[in-house]
């Protein structure tokens, strides 16, 4: 009988588990990694900011109130100039608090990808009120 109860109650935790992990997934807008650091997608988040040939979905890993890092993901811009804004404007980010990232104060754009970098800032100001609202 207690084996009986057990069983039942471990499939119960294991479906509230997983339930519980199903609804914090659902949106794919952020998720918190077993480090505490956060990750916004803002594929979803911010489909309507667009670069030169359309979305520009990042992902931004902050922790403490710190921008970690920012990731491009797959888009449609044209490779030669998001290249130039992988390698020279989303490490531009790393380390800067959420309060200055929220703006992007002080950070420069690339030049030939006028486009590209201000729907990075957009993503990345998205990804940091995101977070701000809802950690």
């Amino acid at each position: 009988m207690i084996k009986k109860q057990l069983a039942t109650l471990a499939i119960a935790m294991a479906l509230a588990t997983g339930l519980a992990f199903a609804a914090v997934q659902k949106d794919n807008v952020m998720r918190r990694q077993a480090d505490g650091t956060y990750v916004v997608n803002t594929a979803s988040l911010a489909p309507n900011v667009r670069g030169f040939r359309g979305a520009t979905p990042l992902e931004v890993y902050i922790k403490n109130g710190k921008v970690v890092k920012v990731e491009a993901l797959a888009n449609h811009e044209t490779p030669k100039f998001f290249a130039k804004v992988k390698t020279a404007l989303l490490p531009k980010f790393s380390g800067m608090k959420v309060s200055k990232a929220a703006g992007a104060a002080g950070v420069d754009g690339v030049t030939g990808a006028t486009l590209s970098s201000k729907a990075v800032k957009a993503n990345v100001a998205a990804a940091v009120a995101y977070y701000r609202a809802h950690r």
